[in-house]
């Protein structure tokens, strides 16, 4: 359910401050994706804060406050083990940052409004690649050469989906009504009824 996956992470950065922009609507199944298909999201926040070179590799609800505009690419291989054999058999993991791909991206942040209302040229802005994964391996030699693969890659930053829910289960409150998004009214639901606690939730960390 690829559009499911996507509206998780598209919810994930608006509930974190993003404007953020899904460039298509249809879903590519009976041939391959063309040029800028392979991305699923824009996102620029306005408010950006801090550094974005300060961020590692993997990162995380803190680290991309410091992130102005990204290019976001969703993997949502949930039953699959992700390991650096999958990488190194799946290059159309990197499809999204190939030169042809890149000009068209920018061009949809020509200009953007900072904080003050004036307007910069976007170039001026790096631009982050930034894929989510399921997971990432949590042991060497795995980890890191999974990583080197995906910064060899052209890949500036991964979240993982764990980040992800973590991040709006703990942002979602049980006594606001989110009748304008199915999935934070799911959550909100399932914490209600304790579905979902504290001790859980850990579990994603």
């Amino acid at each position: 359910m690829p559009g499911f996956d996507e509206n998780i992470v598209r919810e994930y950065f608006e509930l974190n401050g993003f404007l953020v922009s899904q460039l298509r609507k249809y879903q590519v199944q009976s041939r391959r994706r063309q040029t800028g298909e392979e991305v699923e999201l824009l996102v620029f926040h306005p408010a950006a804060v801090g550094d974005a070179g300060q961020t590692g590799f993997q990162l995380f609800s803190a680290d991309i406050l410091k992130i102005r505009r990204a290019v976001v690419v969703v993997k949502a291989w949930h039953s699959s083990h992700f390991t650096p054999a999958m990488l190194k058999s799946s290059p159309r993991i990197f499809e999204f940052i190939k030169k042809e791909v890149l000009p068209k991206v920018e061009s949809y942040f020509s200009f953007a409004a900072d904080p003050a209302g004036d307007h910069v040229p976007a170039a001026q802005e790096p631009l982050k690649k930034i894929l989510v994964l399921p997971a990432v391996p949590t042991s060497d030699p795995q980890r890191s050469e999974a990583i080197e693969l995906l910064q060899a890659g052209g890949v500036d930053g991964i979240i993982t989906f764990s980040t992800i829910l973590e991040n709006l289960l703990r942002r979602v409150e049980v006594n606001h009504s989110y009748q304008k998004s199915d999935l934070l009214q799911l959550m909100r639901v399932l914490k209600i009824y304790d579905m979902v606690t504290e001790p859980q939730m850990n579990l994603f960390s």
